[in-house]
């Protein structure tokens, strides 16, 4: 075929690769000629290899940085760009088309019902407007009422592939040992560990048919735990959107978080407990707006410190998760709620004492302030980590991402640990309520 249609994909590792598989791979009206990439660092310089990339691509497809977007599209005449990652405020959004456009290129977005594949079992897809927002623990407390109900969920995580892709095709977390086994980075431990905790097993990785077809196996329900703020992968029979009213207005603004709001079966605004009564108006405002059918549930973030008595009246370093507080652009989170409720006495900014790679996220992430995300892509970074904490000069370390970071690092000063969850709020509907409905719906007659 001599006249394909010359594809770029805009990506970021993840979002990218499955709309490739889904919509273009071994499709011969298409030819592929790079992936660029985007948020996460190192994940360029890599190919996209012939294993996964099918017949049509011998060689494999190469990922570029981002930043040489134009010239790609210029070298290669590339007659369409396809945008393949999420949380971009929609101003970022129509830069990159501009871009885009005016290097000579057509400049697209893909359909998520282009995207979602359908499950032979029961579906809950459980997503946000924004990273951040708190699917981990909407994701846990819909697997719990699940396992309660005598069922077998098996969670299906969004891709976080930044090590070699072809041995990440598909990967099974159904213990601690297989985050060592899978050499995973800080972020997938946050999202991993407390599932494999409360028992529940965990998919990931690049293909998402065989990802699909290994948890079918074993599950009952499959249950979606988004990333970012990005469209579910599957096709849910029960559709939950987390909304925050700490960041009210970004449902409307944020790409595809504007998608998940208007798409939801049932919204939850978490973090109630911690916004005003403003915030909270404004954002059914919002949310009626643009799906005026969707059921609303007002959900509360429990934290709870361990160790309290590590933060009453001393001075403490804050560690918060890492992709809430850098994209996610949140200027707070859990550790600092923990700290504000126990009393700390003073917060140290690690700032001054940033070492190596760390120095780099501050200068990015010029928002970043007061506390130190849990950075560590690779071994390098898990150092700088180390150092820093360890060079603060304070009387103890509060840890509010959801990893057991000891287990990576030597931190050298007592520390508490937080935890946080979804509850219910007096008065207020229950997401249980509708979780029931859907067992009863889908699950009674499989």
């Amino acid at each position: 075929m001599t006249d394909r249609k010359k594809v770029l994909i805009i990506g970021a590792a993840g979002r990218d690769f499955h709309n490739f598989n889904c919509v273009f791979r071994d499709k011969e009206q298409f030819e592929v000629i790079c992936f660029t990439a985007q948020q996460i660092p190192k994940i360029e310089g890599r190919t996209y290899p012939p294993s996964l990339a099918g017949k049509l691509y011998p060689e494999g497809i190469p990922i570029f940085p981002e930043i040489k977007l134009e010239e790609l599209i210029k070298k290669h005449k590339i007659d369409t760009c396809y945008l393949s990652y999420s949380d971009l405020n929609h101003l970022d959004v129509m830069d990159l088309g501009s871009r885009v456009l005016s290097a000579g290129s057509n400049f697209e977005l893909i359909a998520p019902k282009d995207t979602m594949i359908k499950s032979k079992k029961p579906v809950v897809a459980v997503v946000a407007v924004r990273t951040g927002c708190g699917k981990s623990q909407t994701s846990r407390y819909v697997a719990k009422m699940l396992r309660e109900a005598g069922l077998t969920p098996v969670v299906i995580r969004h891709p976080m592939p930044y090590g070699d892709l072809e041995k990440q095709t598909w990967q099974r977390f159904g213990c601690y040992e297989d985050l060592e086994k899978h050499k995973v980075t800080i972020e997938e431990r946050e999202e991993y560990e407390m599932h494999i905790k409360f028992g529940t097993i965990v998919y990931a990785g690049v293909d998402y048919f065989q990802i699909l077809e290994q948890a079918e196996k074993e599950a009952d329900v499959i249950l979606w735990d988004g990333g970012n703020n990005d469209t579910p992968f599957y096709l849910p029979d029960l559709f939950i959107t987390i909304a925050d009213p700490l960041r009210v207005g970004h449902e409307l603004t944020y790409y595809p978080g504007a998608l998940n709001i208007r798409m939801a079966s049932v919204i939850v605004i978490n973090k109630a407990n911690t916004a005003t009564k403003e915030q909270l108006t404004q954002l059914k405002k919002n949310i009626a707006k643009v799906n005026p059918e969707a059921i609303v549930i007002v959900g509360a973030s429990k934290v709870v410190a361990k160790n309290p008595e590590n933060i009453k009246g001393k001075k403490v370093l804050l560690i918060e998760d890492g992709p809430t507080l850098t994209h996610g652009e949140m200027t707070f989170g859990a550790a600092k709620v923990a700290a504000d409720q126990e009393g700390a006495l003073e917060i140290i900014d690690p700032k001054p004492y940033l070492v190596g790679s760390l120095i780099d996220v501050f200068k990015k992430y010029s928002h970043v302030s007061g506390f130190l995300p849990a950075m560590g892509y690779w071994d390098e970074q898990i150092q700088d980590l180390e150092k820093t904490i360890n060079a603060v000069p304070c009387d103890s370390v509060v840890i509010g991402t959801p990893m057991d970071l000891t287990t990576l690092i030597n931190i050298e000063k007592p520390t508490s640990f937080v935890e946080y969850d979804l509850v219910d709020m007096d008065g207020e509907l229950s997401l249980s309520t509708y979780v029931t409905k859907f067992i009863e719906e889908f699950c009674k007659k499989n």
